[in-house]
């Protein structure tokens, strides 16, 4: 399993178009704050999770946007669980609550997780498969596959601990059945590269502060000026959003010994 999920992983990769070949737009900066109650249950490394995040596009600033709340573009709120089998491997269930423009969409999640030491290091694997299911009338739902890993190390500091982290994540759509009508699509349809160093505070509070690079493929339309003339043709097409975060984490314990249990990232 560990070995399907690394090939899966690369094959990613190599579907990556070289950038000489796409039309790349980068945006602003997006601002994404989060507040998680991670609550322990007891005698396992389960647990309960609930998460609130709002993303902010700086994209936006200076436009009087009715569809903000708090100044934020999008609210999301998530439930999770997870069961860990042993200490490499878990599996879980996400779903999460997306509102953004007058409009929302639901997306439950299943998810399988493996972790294991690599020298002085703990490296991550987390793949996942999520369906999207819009709130507005008419609109198509999608499935998506997800596929992350990471590498991280935790450091005694003091009275506290850091986590250095890095993780990369790649997301594809699944069809089982495609039209001859259906649009042209891109092999991967976003990544993310994201870093972050957590600082756990005390056994109860987590504060992580990240930055990531963030990437939707497609295929763009050919562009035309006034005179109908065309300018650039249709083809691939890149957007990038650089984003930073800030994910805060409560743990309730129930009674566990902080020492003994093994926590996971704040990037559940």
């Amino acid at each position: 399993m560990k070995q399907f999920l690394l090939a899966a992983l690369w094959g990613m990769v190599l579907a990556l178009p070289a950038a000489g070949q796409t039309r790349r737009t980068v945006f602003g900066w997006q601002l994404w704050p989060e507040v998680q109650a991670e609550v322990a249950l007891p005698t396992t490394n389960d647990y309960l999770l609930v998460a609130v995040r709002g993303q902010h596009l700086t994209d936006n600033n200076g436009f009087s946007d009715p569809n903000r709340v708090l100044g934020l573009d999008e609210r999301r709120l998530t439930l999770g669980y997870e069961h860990f089998w042993n200490e490499h491997w878990s599996i879980g269930a996400t779903a999460a609550y997306v509102s953004a423009y007058n409009s929302y969409a639901l997306l439950p999640e299943v998810l399988l997780r493996h972790r294991s030491p690599v020298g002085p290091l703990t490296f991550g694997q987390r793949l996942s498969v999520e369906r999207v299911i819009p709130g507005a009338s008419g609109a198509t739902g999608r499935t998506n596959a997800r596929l992350r890993v990471d590498l991280e190390k935790i450091v005694p500091v003091s009275s506290f601990s850091i986590r250095p982290r890095l993780s990369y994540e790649a997301t594809t759509r699944v069809r089982l059945l495609r039209s001859n009508d259906d649009p042209k699509e891109r092999t991967i349809d976003f990544t993310s590269l994201r870093g972050e160093v957590g600082v756990r505070l005390s056994p109860l509070l987590d504060v992580t502060p990240w930055v990531a690079y963030q990437t939707q493929y497609s295929f763009g339309l050919a562009r035309y000026d006034k005179d109908g003339n065309e300018i650039e043709p249709a083809g691939r097409a890149n957007a990038v959003s650089p984003v930073v975060g800030i994910d805060v984490r409560f743990t309730f314990l129930n009674g566990q010994d902080a020492a003994a249990r093994k926590q996971l990232p704040t990037q559940h």
